[in-house]
């Protein structure tokens, strides 16, 4: 067992009290975004695994079949397959969606092939892999996620009386469904200028007009995306989506192409290894038009919100379609929970103290924001700490 030492990531959109209060440090006034937990190049956890004390990347890189388990090497590669983080929106994040597998290996063929570099700001594809992602809310977490059908978006539009989006509302009403979506989300996001201005004022004041009436429903999140991003289409690109409220321990899972946005509250997060993101909005970074059109998945869809069910031993586990994470929270009680060990597993504490104990015997404390990897030994390791809360991460095989 490792125990892991995180960084964490000052991204302008973090909150400046959720995870210092989750790791028992005092707010230094700065945002604290996102505390990576695994081994993804861009930020891997250390370890303190004796004189090979070095980075989890190194430690795995350095014997993969040892760490990982030769199953999850033969169907997964040498290197971790998923990223646990602690996600902390204390403003929106941009509106966005993932390409799946082979338009990852595609898109970041032609930008290789191209010259981009692969920090430059307007490279979209990073890596090869896809990134589907899932998101358990720690308190109450707000976002977006997935289109609402064309009629309950022109609806929303229509409540807000505003007469530049008459045209929007039209589509919406008489199109197709994927052509309806597919067509406004394109005109939005090409408005330009005064009339993009002017559109996106006239929208945000009937949303902030309108929102006192609404103090728990998805007009209070467009009115705080409102206010953080003046001026951005993304405001109105929001109104096509789903807006979801998750309470504590409640998830979603976000495939290939599903446009979604975190707008405020703590959570944890995993996903596949991979960092390809196409924007579309709420962000003043790079919006690629066509590339996002290319990628987004124009179907209506109802958020599916996971609220698994206790099993015996403390496990709520939250299913997913695809094998490279999985992802577990256990609530334990006076009973041990046991943990297989034929696959790789990061154990992240939120709650209380948990004590990890290897079959030989050895034991790990996890106090509130502590984590550690289990290698894929083959002998289960024993999880303990009664009223402690902790997530499992690992892999399907």
């Amino acid at each position: 067992m490792d125990r892991l030492r995180n960084t964490v990531r000052p991204y302008a959109w973090g909150s400046t009290t959720a995870i210092p209060a989750l790791l028992g440090t005092e707010p230094d006034g700065e945002p604290q975004a996102e505390m990576w937990i695994g081994a993804h190049p861009g930020a891997p956890s250390r370890t303190e695994r004796g004189d090979a004390a070095g980075t989890l990347a190194d430690l795995i890189a350095a014997d993969p079949q040892a760490e990982l388990g030769p199953a999850a090497v033969a169907k997964f590669g040498t290197a971790l397959p998923f990223l646990l983080k602690v996600l902390a929106a204390g403003l929106p994040l941009s509106i966005q969606a993932h390409p799946t597998r082979a338009q990852a290996r595609a898109g970041h063929a032609a930008e290789e092939a191209a010259g981009i570099p692969v920090d430059a700001p307007h490279r979209n594809y990073k890596d090869t892999n896809h990134k589907p992602e899932l998101i358990c809310a720690l308190d109450e977490f707000e976002g977006l996620c997935g289109f609402r059908r064309p009629a309950d978006a022109a609806a929303l539009m229509s409540s807000l009386d505003v007469a530049e989006l008459a045209p929007l509302i039209d589509v919406l009403r008489t199109k197709p469904e994927r052509e309806a979506l597919a067509h406004v989300l394109a005109a939005v996001l090409s408005m330009k200028g005064g009339k993009a201005e002017r559109t996106v004022a006239a929208v945000a004041r009937a949303i902030e007009d309108a929102a006192p009436g609404d103090p728990t429903g998805a007009l209070a999140g467009y009115a705080f995306a409102a206010r953080e991003f003046p001026g951005d289409t993304g405001l109105i690109a929001a109104l096509l989506l789903n807006f979801v409220r998750l309470q504590p321990g409640e998830a979603l899972y976000l495939g290939a192409g599903i446009p979604h946005a975190y707008l405020r509250g703590t959570g944890v997060e995993i996903m596949a290894n991979s960092d390809n993101v196409l924007r579309a909005g709420l962000t003043p970074k790079h919006v690629d038009i066509p590339e996002l059109l290319r990628v987004v998945d124009f179907r209506a869809t109802d958020p599916d919100v996971l609220r698994p069910a206790a099993a015996t031993d403390g496990e709520h586990r939250y299913p997913v379609p695809i094998d490279e994470f999985s992802l577990s929270r256990y609530t334990l009680g006076e009973h041990p929970a046991v943990l297989s060990g034929d696959a790789p597993q990061i154990l992240l504490c939120t709650d209380g103290t948990a004590t990890l104990t290897a079959a030989d015997g050895t034991a790990l404390a996890l106090a509130r924001g502590e984590s550690a990897f289990l290698p894929a030994g083959g002998t289960p390791t024993t999880l303990a700490g009664p009223g402690a809360t902790v997530f499992r991460a690992s892999v399907t095989l």
